[in-house]
């Protein structure tokens, strides 16, 4: 069967070959700070509370670098096409230089983070042991966006099942370091949030180290770490054109949740760890559609590199369903389960475990409510990114969370008196916006202009 007579059902299978691996992956990388939210809430509150606030900035950081990582796949998956190995090499190497570049400018925000998180109303004592969590977690940046290029560059080779294994070896870890570090156990050091830190830190040293590994003993013919010393500016012009409107899309999107989370701490502490428990739950869940995102962005990459106009649109339809129809599936765990599932990150003696599953509770009936445009919005961004729109979605995306979700959060939350579920409304609503321009932008502009072109714009 040649690639013009792909059915959907052929897509269907090539999606789940190519994306389960990084779903899982994605479902390994994110337990990581789901194992911190979880075991600092058995922890204490205060701890709970904290980590959400320095896990909120990391987060802001490590996405906006992320980009570079992010562009490194379609661009891989263009050339991996064409058989285009010297392009293979030389755009994930500048992927790596740009994210290194990054990581260390980005160390004086870790380092001096309490002041920044006080003046965004939030309280001192918290800030502080935010910035403690963070001056840790800041040196972790340069491994993790290595980690992220090197993942990219295999994912888009269809080397998706060392992702997912590296991934899945590195949480281990950090749920034993966890566990020993934050509460003393077997004879270590009771660190609290401080050993969470150290934890999530001595997971990226053990994955950069086993994706190099990898590299080098798997795919030794792209030379990846020969003079890696050696800048070359015309592909990283590239990799920055391509990487930067990436990173400050999903900046904007996880800005939008960063936001959500500090309106919840001027609501309070119970308000705040609800919040956290809950959007960890949701973004569990988001790490489906990110995966099926990024295999739906190889293949796009793939199509565009052959020319494929009609195959390119199948597969991103093909996409698109599949996370609706898990977006159904999260929506009815959410919705019958929400009680139980918050009550999994506490404590059931802490004096407040009553409060925070009643309140944690209702974000979840939210969060159950945008699954469906959550998972659109993302699968639009990918296929998009596959064929390398970047800037176009970047200003919808932008304008779809910050001037509609942000102030719709900030008036539902407080001008209405809703509370914590009127800032859940506002993030719900700037997903559907986002949802619905990316799918026009895709659907009635890129793929009619790639049609009558045939090249990539």
């Amino acid at each position: 069967m040649g690639l013009d007579d792909l059915t959907y059902r052929d897509h269907t299978r090539a999606l789940f070959r190519l994306g389960l691996p990084l779903i899982g992956g994605h479902v390994a990388q994110f337990s990581v700070a789901l194992t911190d939210t979880v075991m600092l809430g058995w922890y204490s509150v205060d701890a709970l509370a904290a980590v959400v606030l320095g896990t909120q900035i990391f987060f802001l950081a490590f996405i906006l670098g992320s980009g570079f990582a992010f562009a490194v796949m379609p661009m891989v998956a263009e050339a991996f096409a064409q058989n285009d190995e010297t392009s293979i090499r030389r755009t994930t190497r500048m992927g790596m230089w740009l994210s290194v570049i990054y990581a260390v400018v980005m160390l004086p925000l870790f380092w001096w983070s309490q002041p920044v998180l006080v003046a965004l109303g939030q309280d001192p004592d918290l800030s502080a042991s935010a910035q403690d969590y963070l001056r840790v977690m800041g040196i972790g940046l340069i491994p993790a966006l290595l980690v992220m290029v090197l993942k990219s560059y295999m994912a888009a080779l269809e080397h998706t099942r060392v992702v997912f294994w590296i991934t899945v070896a590195a949480a281990v870890i950090n749920a034993f370091v966890n566990y020993a570090l934050i509460f003393g156990n077997w004879g270590a050091p009771e660190l609290g949030i401080i050993g969470a830190a150290i934890a999530s830190l001595s997971v990226q040293g053990v994955m950069i180290a086993g994706a190099i590994a990898y590299t080098l003993i798997k795919l030794p013919e792209h030379d990846l770490f020969s003079r890696l010393w050696r800048p070359d500016f015309d592909a990283m012009t590239r990799v920055f054109r391509i990487g930067v409107p990436i990173g400050l899309t999903t900046l904007a999107e996880v800005g939008l949740f960063a936001a959500g989370a500090l309106m919840m701490g001027w609501l309070g502490t119970i308000e705040l760890a609800a919040h956290g428990i809950a959007i960890n739950l949701a973004g569990l869940m988001f790490m489906v559609h990110l995966g099926l995102g990024n295999a739906a962005t190889v293949r796009a990459g793939n199509a565009l590199g052959r020319r494929d106009i009609d195959q390119l649109a199948a597969g991103a339809r093909t996409g698109i369903w599949m996370s609706l129809i898990f977006a159904v599936f999260s929506i009815i765990v959410f919705v019958t389960q929400k009680e139980w599932l918050i009550s999994l990150f506490l404590d059931p003696n802490d004096p407040n475990f009553d409060a925070i599953v009643t309140t944690g509770a209702a974000f979840l009936i939210a969060a159950a409510i945008f699954q469906f445009v959550d998972g659109a919005q993302a699968l639009a961004l990918s296929v998009l990114r596959g064929i390398m729109d970047t800037r176009v979605p970047m200003i919808m995306a932008t304008i779809s969370y910050w001037v509609v979700g942000v102030p719709v959060s900030y008036i539902a939350g407080f001008w209405l008196g809703w509370g914590g579920v009127g800032i859940w409304v506002g993030l719900a609503l700037g997903l559907a916006v986002a949802a619905l321009l990316l799918m026009w932008r895709f659907w009635k502009v890129m793929v009619p202009r790639l049609r009558d072109s045939a090249v990539p714009v």
